[in-house]
C-alpha cells in the first residue's frame, strides 16, 4: 500500500504527468510546455532532472518553424514506474502451465482467456457499431491492462500499435502471452486479426492488424 501511496504522490507531480504525458508518444519541450501550462524553460529543468535520473532519453528531432526541436521519450526503465502488480504472477502461473500442457493446449488457454476478458466490452458494443468503434473499444481494453495503444489506418487496415505492451515482463520468456491480446481484439472487433508483436525491443512493442472478414469475403469471390 504504501508503494502505491508513493506511485500516486509522483504521478501527481509535474515530474510524473511529464512521464505520463511521455508513454507511448514523443514530445517536444514546446509540446509539453503547452500540455502543462508551464514555460519552456521550467519543462526544461524538469527533463533535465528526469533525464538525470534515466527515465527520459532524447529521440530524435522534429521539424520547427524556426528552428529544430528535440523530443523526448521515456527509457525503458520508466516502465517500471507503472504499476504491474500481475508480473511475477503471470510468469510463474505461464510456467506452471508450459509443464502441464502442450503448445497447442496452452494457445487454447491463452485465447480462452482473451475471450474472458473481452467478454464485457462485447456486451456493451452496439451490434451496429462499425469496425473503427469497434477497434477504439479494444484500444481502451488494452489501455486499461497497462498498455499505450493507437490506431493507426493503413491502405484500408485497421493497426492497433502500442509503444507499452501490457504484458511486458511476461512476453520476453513467454512470448506466447501475446495471443490474449490477439484474441480480445478478435472478439471486440469480430475481426480478422493478425498479431505482428517486436517482441525483441526493450519495452516489447505491441501491433494488431485487423481485417473485415466481411470485405475478405467479397474480394474472394
Amino acid at each position: 500500500m504504501k508503494e502505491t501511496k508513493l506511485g500516486e504522490r509522483f504521478f501527481e507531480s509535474t515530474r510524473g504527468r511529464i512521464v505520463s504525458l511521455l508513454r507511448g508518444k514523443t514530445r517536444t519541450v514546446n509540446e509539453l510546455a503547452e500540455e502543462l501550462e508551464l514555460t519552456n524553460n521550467a519543462v526544461r529543468s524538469h527533463l533535465l532532472t528526469l533525464e538525470r535520473d534515466g527515465l527520459i532519453r532524447q529521440s530524435g528531432v522534429q521539424r520547427g518553424h524556426r528552428k529544430p526541436h528535440f523530443a523526448y521519450e521515456l527509457t525503458p526503465e520508466a516502465e517500471h514506474l507503472f504499476p504491474k502488480s500481475y508480473d511475477a504472477l503471470l510468469n510463474v502461473l505461464l510456467s506452471v502451465l508450459k509443464e502441464r500442457l502442450t503448445q497447442d493446449e496452452l494457445g487454447d488457454v491463452l485465447r480462452e482467456a482473451g475471450r474472458k476478458a473481452a467478454a464485457d466490452t462485447m456486451r456493451i458494443v452496439a451490434n451496429g457499431s462499425d469496425l473503427s468503434a469497434k477497434a477504439e473499444k479494444a484500444v481502451e481494453v488494452l489501455e486499461a491492462l497497462g498498455g499505450a495503444p493507437r490506431l493507426e489506418k493503413e491502405e484500408g487496415k485497421i493497426i492497433i500499435q502500442s509503444a507499452s505492451c501490457p504484458f511486458a515482463t511476461a512476453v520476453e520468456a513467454h512470448p506466447e502471452v501475446c495471443r490474449v491480446a490477439e484474441t480480445l481484439v478478435a472478439q471486440i472487433t469480430g475481426a480478422r486479426v493478425r498479431e505482428n508483436c517486436n517482441k525483441t525491443d526493450v519495452p516489447p512493442r505491441c501491433s494488431f492488424e485487423i481485417t473485415d472478414k466481411r470485405k475478405r469475403k467479397v474480394e474472394a469471390r
